[in-house]
């Protein structure tokens, strides 16, 4: 298990590049993260959703994800509520105080879903979330240390040098943890440094004198890491280097599935900007694009509390494209009813009024794998639906793509905003090499779905040339 000293560590990172280097080396391995807090899901072939980074590590495992590598998954509503998915489908709403009482009820559905997951491979490795050192969250911890004792799993402690004091980091976790707790890791190692790794002889041999702890390596600064997908939105703030096609992304309150960017990142010849609240929208804009959202009618109001909806009105008026992707899709109607409170206190809320659709809230979350068509073009796309509520009215007899034959989306009289359910819809190059060729870009025209293979494949060697890998491999024990 990798826990980490901190959020944003580069757990996710670390846990996807050791099971690409297991998987290169024949070891059948899966990928596993009891708890997880990420508005960023992807849906698995049986019908489920699990956070993001454990999607992408299953692809560094050469596997297909399952409901059972993250069996609970929290997705923020508000600062004080969340959405409960567990084993993959919504079991209902929670204030954050009362899942710090009953999370300890779901450590059986946690070790189910790890002992299944065992017993598919040789080697399980797991992702804790937040810090082990947060003691106050001990008592019912199914995330860190209360599930690794609970599985008997032996833990390496990741230590982040490039935010500064990783040597209090690591040390400081050890001075607080129980006895019990700290006799289950099994070492440290420090990530993201930059510069001669030499340097950090001193500070290294420091960090194993206090704590007693063996250390597996310090892992230089991981160049690539851009090109895979983000989980945090505290990450999707970063800009892409290319210049030319100026594509932007308002960072909605609770913004999800942001990774409907990262291909467009990835291309040279354009620039993605995710712009923060309280800046206006880049008046150079090419294209807009709304993202999805866990929170339709409470992103609508904090869109208009930023004044976006009066720069997507000037940025129209300049000839500039708008596209809403699922959430983002449902804010561009006319209307967003809820009646029954499915995503807050019921109600109406008037749309942006950019498509001529309606949408209406209603029970069930529609998630599935999909193979599409866009309308314009009738280039492939791959993708999933991530959503609840239904969108109809006049401009959807233009729809955005095809699913199956079944019309998905919708597009304005104009042609300039264009709105569609489909997640995931850059990843295949047709689609997107036809996308910016209809807007005069030229793209490579490569699936990005490549571009992660060979970048696991560069983190794995990244991180055989700096970490003891072997040593890493030996700590592993079988499970209870």
């Amino acid at each position: 298990m990798i826990q980490g000293t901190g959020s944003n560590v580069g757990k996710s990172m670390l846990v996807a590049g050791l099971c690409r280097v297991a998987a290169r080396r024949g070891i059948s391995v899966a990928p596993f993260k009891p708890q997880n807090m990420s508005n960023n899901a992807a849906v698995t072939a049986d019908g489920g959703e699990i956070g993001r980074a454990q999607a992408l590590q299953a692809v560094a495992c050469g596997r297909e994800p399952t409901v059972h590598m993250n069996p609970v998954l929290l997705k923020p509503e508000s600062d004080r509520a969340s959405q409960v998915v567990v084993q993959g489908k919504v079991r209902g709403r929670l204030q954050a105080s009362r899942f710090r009482e009953d999370r300890g009820a779901l450590l059986d559905v946690v070790l189910d879903s790890f002992h299944t997951l065992a017993e598919t491979a040789d080697l399980v490795i797991v992702e804790g979330a937040g810090s082990p050192a947060e003691v106050n969250l001990r008592r019912g911890d199914i995330a860190n240390m209360g599930f690794a004792c609970a599985a008997d799993v032996p833990v390496i402690l990741a230590g982040d040098i490039d935010r500064g004091g990783v040597i209090a980091q690591l040390v400081g976790t050890h001075a607080v943890l129980s006895p019990e707790d700290r006799r289950q890791i099994a070492g440290f190692l420090v990530n993201k440094f930059r510069g001669d790794v030499s340097l950090f002889d001193d500070g290294y041999a420091a960090i194993e004198h206090h704590t007693g702890w063996p250390g597996f390596g310090v892992l230089p600064w991981f160049d690539a890491a851009h090109l895979l997908p983000a989980e945090d939105a505290v990450d999707v703030g970063r800009s892409g280097a290319g210049q030319g096609y100026h594509v932007v992304c308002p960072m909605l309150s609770r913004i999800a599935n942001f990774d409907d960017l990262d291909p467009l990142r990835a291309e040279p010849d354009v620039r993605v900007s995710m712009v923060p609240p309280g800046r206006a929208l880049p008046g150079d804009a090419d294209l807009v694009i709304l993202p999805g959202t866990k929170s339709t009618r409470a992103d609508l109001d904090f869109l208009r509390q930023q004044g976006w909806d009066i720069d997507l009105r000037a940025h129209l008026r300049r000839g500039g494209t708008v596209l809403g992707i699922c959430g983002g899709y449902q804010i561009l109607g006319t209307r967003i009813d809820d009646p029954e409170g499915i995503e807050g206190p019921p109600g109406t809320t008037e749309g942006l009024g950019l498509l001529n659709v309606t949408t209406r809230m209603q029970p069930g979350k529609t998630l599935t794998r999909v193979q599409a068509r866009h309308a314009a073009t009738g280039a492939a796309m791959d993708g999933y639906e991530i959503h609840i509520g239904e969108t109809t009215g006049p401009d959807c007899d233009r729809p955005f793509s095809h699913f199956d034959q079944v019309p998905d989306g919708a597009i304005s009289e104009s042609g300039r905003v264009m709105g569609t359910y489909l997640h995931g819809l850059f990843s295949k190059g047709a689609f997107r090499h036809a996308f910016l060729a209809e807007r005069g870009q030229h793209s490579g025209g490569a699936d990005y779905t490549a571009t992660v293979e060979q970048t696991l494949d560069a983190l794995a060697e990244h991180m055989e040339s700096h970490l003891d890998i072997d040593a890493i491999l030996k700590v592993a024990r079988a499970s209870k």
